[in-house]
This record gives structure tokens, sequence and C-alpha cells, in this order.
């Protein structure tokens, strides 16, 4: 950040009075700006096969970053949403999918590059789904069947893993639902911008 949104002067970093974190502040107006994470919300979209197993909704990616790879329906939350609103809205956008039951299923915070995962379980009303804008391709798919070297995102690929876990752990105890999963994704270096200017 260079400028105030407010004025439009100059901003530097500095420590602002009875605070004790690194913030933008304007040299002119004084405002603060306080950056905080981004949410990224999405949904886990699950129907069950033919073969009494559930199988998972998977959408081809059609934008940058990581075009042609495959991940959940998620995006940035948009102002004026709810969690849940911005997971349905993406799964809309991504996979002209409409989902019911939804419960929370992981949050995963990403402190390296200020992003918070919030995925949700769903159950696809239905059966109808098809590529929206932002997807090449949407499919079913089994464990087995994951194409898990072209997963777009590792913690998608994490919070898949979490769920087959799960889903091995509930059929040997006969749990009817699942924990949510709280974890702390490392970012690998090589994909974080260390570029300070």
């Amino acid at each position: 950040m260079k400028y105030c949104n407010q004025c439009g002067e100059k901003v530097d970093q500095a420590i602002p009075e009875n605070d004790n974190r690194l913030r933008y502040v304007c040299v002119s107006c004084e405002t603060i700006h306080y950056q905080n994470p981004n949410i990224v919300a999405g949904t886990l979209p699950l129907i069950m096969g033919d073969d009494g197993r559930e199988k998972v909704l998977l959408c081809k990616r059609a934008i940058e970053p990581r075009y042609g790879l495959w991940t959940l329906p998620a995006g940035f939350m948009e102002n004026g949403e709810t969690v849940e609103a911005a997971a349905l809205r993406e799964s809309q956008e991504e996979a002209n999918v409409e989902l019911d039951n939804l419960k929370l299923y992981s949050v995963m915070s990403m402190p390296q590059i200020n992003q918070v995962y919030m995925i949700f379980k769903g159950d696809i009303v239905g059966n109808s789904f098809s590529p929206g804008i932002e997807s090449l391709e949407t499919q079913l798919f089994d464990e087995e069947d994951i194409p898990w070297s072209e997963m777009a995102f590792n913690v998608i690929t994490q919070t898949l893993q979490c769920y087959f876990d799960d889903r091995k752990k509930q059929h040997r105890s006969q749990l009817t639902d699942y924990q949510v999963h709280n974890l702390v994704y490392q970012v690998p270096k090589k994909y974080l911008n260390t570029d300070k200017t």
C-alpha cells in the first residue's frame, strides 16, 4: 500500500499509539489502514453413488492461478455475505450445483499468505451440476479416482484427505457425523512472494 484511500497522501508503516503491530498510517490525515486476512469459502459437494459410496464433485479450473487443475468449488468471500452464502455462491458460479445440509467441515489458517479457508460439506441436490464460468469441467470422483497429482491447491488436497480419512473412521465406528477440522497449513516457500518491493 502506498497511498491513503481517505485523502490520497502517502502512507508509512508505523506502530500506532496503543497498538502492537506495524500498520499503514497516512502521513497526512493519520488514518490507520488495517489489513486483515481474506476468507476463502468453499464446499465439499457430495452425492451418494449407485455403489452406496459418497462421491466428491471437483471442478477443473478455467482461470489462473492453476488453470486446468482440479479443486473444490471455493473463492474469496464478498462484502455483505455470510460465509455460508459465499460458499454456496462459489459452488453455483463454478459448478452450477445446488447444495443442501451445509455443515462446516474444515477451517484452515494460512498465516503466511493471510488467508483462512472455510469449507462446508454439503449434499448435491438432484444430481445436477455442470461447469460454471470459472470451470472447464466438473466431475464426480471416488477416492481412488481423484487426480491427486493434478490438484490445484495443497490446502484442498489436505481437505480431501481429511474427508476420506474421516469416512474410513466413520465406517469402522458407525459414527453419524464428522468433526470440524481446524488446521494451520504451511504454504511451501516456493509459492511465497518474497519480493519486499
